[in-house]
């Protein structure tokens, strides 16, 4: 069904850039350098995770024992490292945001921090384009939670109810959902949403790729 979409907001690890693999190695490593057995379910589990989340659940449920602002340190510390070293883009992903950024105001709301953002923003020179960012470190709670859609599209000025989330994982798509937004599914293969996230969304697409402004505004499916 067509919606009056005013702006569109992205989500940033899995739909922009392939970085969930280095979160997760960057944690893993961690956990080794203390002799943890990584939990099954650990990973899946912070997905989505504002650092002030994760960070605290590394401490408490995976049993690294620094305190957790010691391990939000070395964790992000890590990846800006492989960050400034080459940024994983997805393939498709710069053209898109150009390309939607053409037809309609653009935020990003992320689990990742600030640094990271910036990061991003400035070596994609999208300065002109993604005039809000919001970091989950920035609210009060992270994905699913709907804190940082609601914290970008009020700082855009837009309502929620208005505007178009693109997102890749389970918790950003129930996020986006609980935000009352237009949700674009566009599953990562390497972290598939589950199914209760497919069932949030709007429409899902093969890739980024695919995204158009008939998609966002759901002229077409």
């Amino acid at each position: 069904m067509s919606r009056d979409i005013e702006a569109v907001v992205f989500d940033l690890d899995g739909v922009i850039v392939q970085s969930e693999e280095l979160w997760d190695a960057a944690r893993r490593e961690l956990a080794e350098e203390h002799g943890i057995e990584w939990p099954d379910d650990a990973t899946d589990a912070m997905m989505g995770m504002s650092s002030k989340e994760w960070s605290r659940y590394m401490h408490d449920e995976v049993g690294v024992p620094d305190p957790p602002e010691e391990i939000n340190r070395r964790v992000l510390a890590w990846v800006e490292r492989r960050y400034r070293e080459e940024l994983p883009w997805i393939d498709g992903a710069r053209e898109a945001i150009r390309r939607i950024g053409e037809r309609f105001p653009l935020g990003l709301a992320t689990s990742s921090n600030r640094e990271i953002i910036d990061i991003v923003v400035e070596v994609g020179g999208f300065e002109d384009l993604l005039k809000v960012t919001v970091s989950s470190e920035e609210v009060e709670h992270g994905k699913p939670a709907p804190d940082v859609y609601l914290e970008a599209t009020k700082r855009m000025g837009v309502d929620p109810r208005r505007s178009a989330a693109v997102e890749d994982s389970t918790n950003g798509l129930l996020a986006a959902k609980a935000a009352g937004m237009r949700v674009i599914a566009i599953p990562n293969d390497s972290h598939p949403p589950a199914e209760k996230g497919l069932a949030a969304a709007d429409v899902v697409l093969d890739s980024i790729g695919d995204l158009t402004p008939p998609i966002v505004r759901g002229e077409q499916s």
